[in-house]
Order: C-alpha cells, then sequence, then structure tokens
C-alpha cells in the first residue's frame, strides 16, 4: 500500500533507512523515470515512422540513416535503463530496495537519489569494475 508523502518531501539521513516514505519517494521517481523513457521511446518512433526515407540526395539520405541509428540506439539504451527500473521497483515491492545486492548493506540516500537503479554500494561498484578491468586486461594479453 503505497504511503502518502508529505508535499516536497525528501528523504533525509536522520529518518531511519529505508521507511515506508523513503520507499514511497524512491517508488514515485522511478516510477516518472519510466514514463518519461517511455514518453520519449514513443516520439522517437512516431517521429521515425512520419519521416520521409527517400530522399533524392544521397548525402542527404546517409545523414537520415545515421540519424535515425542514433535515434534507435537510445531508444535501445532506454528499453535497457526501462528494465532496471523494473528491476528496482520489483526490489520496492519485495522490501529490497535500497540494500546491495552483494553486501546487504545501504547503499545511501545520495546514491540512489543520483541513482534510482543503484545496486550496488559506491565500494561494491568499484571492487566489481576493478574485477572487470581486470579480466578485460587479461583477455588482452
Amino acid at each position: 500500500m503505497p504511503t502518502a508523502l508529505p508535499k516536497g518531501y525528501v528523504p533525509s539521513e536522520d529518518e531511519k533507512y529505508m521507511n515506508p516514505k523513503q520507499m514511497e519517494y524512491f517508488r514515485q521517481k522511478l516510477v516518472a523515470w519510466r514514463q518519461e523513457l517511455l514518453d520519449e521511446s514513443r516520439e522517437t518512433m512516431d517521429h521515425l515512422k512520419e519521416e520521409n526515407w527517400h530522399e533524392a540526395d544521397i548525402a542527404d539520405r546517409a545523414t537520415l540513416e545515421t540519424d535515425a541509428g542514433v535515434e534507435l540506439r537510445t531508444r535501445n539504451r532506454y528499453l535497457k535503463l526501462i528494465s532496471k527500473i523494473d528491476a528496482a521497483l520489483r526490489r520496492i515491492e519485495e522490501g529490497e530496495y535500497g540494500y546491495c545486492e552483494q553486501t546487504g548493506d545501504p547503499i545511501g540516500l545520495k546514491r540512489l537519489e543520483a541513482r534510482p537503479v543503484a545496486t550496488l554500494t559506491i565500494e561494491a561498484q568499484e571492487r566489481h569494475e576493478r574485477m572487470e578491468k581486470q579480466y578485460i586486461d587479461e583477455d588482452d594479453e
């Protein structure tokens, strides 16, 4: 059951971490972000449908196709981000949101404010990136 938020509510370090108000705040933030991405994706698709793909000038057509490729790559990134948002919303429903998948430690309000789909603490994320870099460096040898 969603919690009513006071007007202008912003999570505070003074509160109990991931209390119902904080959970609802991040739920609303994620839902709004998801809707924004869906709206932009719809606009992209509408634009691509309306585009005149029969440009006579080859340079104009190449530009048009390049622009369409960029729009489609952006849309693809949006779809990946939407799936991360959906996963974050599921974690909220399950009461697991805001806690690191690896350590179980609180991710922190500032990090979640900046990256609401974060699943790792900054420390765990840095470890993960170092491990990834190490494997990539080993593959290059």
